[in-house]
């Protein structure tokens, strides 16, 4: 019991402005940006429809977070977005998109991100499938937990060994992920410049596609717009988790939005070249003919400079997607540690190494839940699911804004206010209607997922009033 009460109750301030700044590129610059591209293509949209995509997506993003940016004033405890809904609705409210965020949003997107890796992986080092003849098993034939078995394992202990170095110490995985970030950033810009500078060969007209592209209207056009809009905000999806680590951050309310301002800002810049240079390199009908799960970056890089351009790419994505993932295993746990330490979460994640000074714990949670959603699905079924959860909490960020501002609670200047968060609340509330309307049955999933929570929130509930 004594060594208990000698463990540290909070988490150190090691994360300066340039440092979480590269956290939020490192979340954002991950596996979208490879892959992405090729189902838009198949949207039948011009090039600039889909650069529009690309431009409205990090727009609606910088809007959110010049909302995060004003809740951020609320508190200097970690948490996110855990904490302003507690301030803002209550704790059913919190915990229940905590629990989202444990259950589908944050941990979906690290199990997205890791199946990506490991299959980019599997492109420089084919990995068996030991488990093939088990690879048609379903469950409720949305479920395929062994398909691509061998890749899946690939990304399970990619998972376990960078939450390994995340329990280590906070300022090391720091350092870690700045040097992969800026390692993946200027990777990224060599590919950009090798496609402005480089002679493409002509691969043909692409006058039928854009008639095509032209003649859809109305409705076709919409439904097709808004395909684009996922595949891109999926691109830009989890800006919102660099907030978890509020906690560590020297001066919080200050970094905290200038941070997530910048970090948004040189991604919306990236995205839009780099798609550029896939679209002028690639052409639309070159980007049709690819397969879903293909990695576009691979594709071009092998336009531009053959094998050797391949191998350059692949490094990179890996190096990306590796980055990706650690910048939500920095950040996520810490949003669950702080449920705990209010009680709404598993006790045993609210306590801080004696050692390492890190929620070790709620690290474990964390990656138990995102090596078995790993199992469960896809990157595109994972990354569906991770946007329509999240954007239905994403909207109410930007309620809990208007409320807090309204009844006197955040009494500081909010930059872009109340624009910001009405057309943020606007725009979560078109794409959670379409994504229902469109996948009903995924969506159906992730619903069913998230109230699942409520059970928990009475055990947790009740267990927290028992201990005190």
């Amino acid at each position: 019991m004594k060594s208990n009460d000698a463990e540290p109750k909070t988490l150190v301030r090691e994360f300066g402005v340039f440092t979480v700044t590269l956290l939020v590129v490192g979340m954002l610059v991950g596996s979208g940006i490879f892959q992405k591209i090729i189902p838009m293509a198949k949207t039948n949209l011009s090039e600039f429809w889909i650069l529009m995509a690309w431009l409205v997506g990090g727009i609606i993003s910088i809007l959110g977070a010049f909302t995060v940016g004003g809740l951020a004033s609320l508190t200097e405890d970690s948490g996110g977005t855990y904490e302003y809904f507690r301030i803002a609705f209550g704790n059913f409210f919190s915990f229940i998109s905590g629990w989202a965020d444990f259950m589908i949003i944050g941990t979906g997107a690290s199990a997205a991100i890791a199946v990506l890796f490991a299959e980019s992986v599997n492109q420089v080092i084919p990995i068996p499938n030991p488990l093939h003849s088990l690879e048609t098993f379903s469950i409720g034939s949305q479920i395929l937990p062994f398909k691509d078995f061998g890749i899946k394992l690939i990304a399970i202990i990619t998972v376990v060994f960078l939450t390994l170095i995340n329990a280590i110490g906070t300022k090391e995985s720091g350092v870690i992920n700045n040097i992969i970030t800026s390692v993946k950033i200027l990777g990224i810009l060599i590919i950009i410049l090798l496609g402005f500078i480089l002679p493409v060969q002509d691969h043909g007209t692409t006058s039928d596609l854009v008639i095509e592209a032209n003649s859809d209207k109305g409705i076709s056009f919409i439904s097709n717009f808004f395909i684009l809009l996922i595949a891109a905000l999926w691109a830009y999806e989890g800006w919102t988790y660099a907030a978890n680590v509020t906690g560590e951050v020297v001066n919080p309310k200050r970094n905290m939005p200038l941070a997530l301002s910048l970090g948004i800002g040189v991604t919306i810049i990236i995205y839009i070249l780099i798609n550029y240079i896939f679209i002028h390199v690639l052409t639309l009908p070159g980007l049709v003919l690819l397969n879903d799960n293909d990695v576009a970056a691979l594709t071009l890089a092998d336009v531009l400079l053959g094998k050797a351009g391949t191998s350059f790419v692949l490094i990179l994505v890996i190096v990306c997607t590796l980055g990706a993932i650690n910048s939500n295993i920095i950040s996520l746990p810490r949003k669950y540690f702080r449920m705990a330490q209010e009680g709404f979460f598993f006790r045993s994640a609210s306590r801080v190494n004696s050692r390492f000074r890190t929620p070790v714990n709620a690290l474990i949670y964390s990656m138990l839940w995102s090596c078995i959603l790993i199992f469960s699905g896809s990157f595109n079924q994972l990354t569906d699911l991770v946007i329509f959860i999240g954007y239905i909490f994403y909207g109410m960020l930007g309620v809990a804004l208007i409320k807090l501002k309204i009844n006197g609670t955040i009494k500081e200047k909010v930059f872009g206010y109340p624009f910001a968060p009405i057309v943020f609340v606007v725009c979560a509330i078109a794409l959670t209607s379409i994504q229902i309307w469109n996948y009903p049955e995924q969506s159906l999933i992730g619903l069913s997922l998230t109230i699942m929570g409520i059970p928990f929130y009475f055990y947790f509930k009740n267990s927290f009033k028992k201990c005190h």
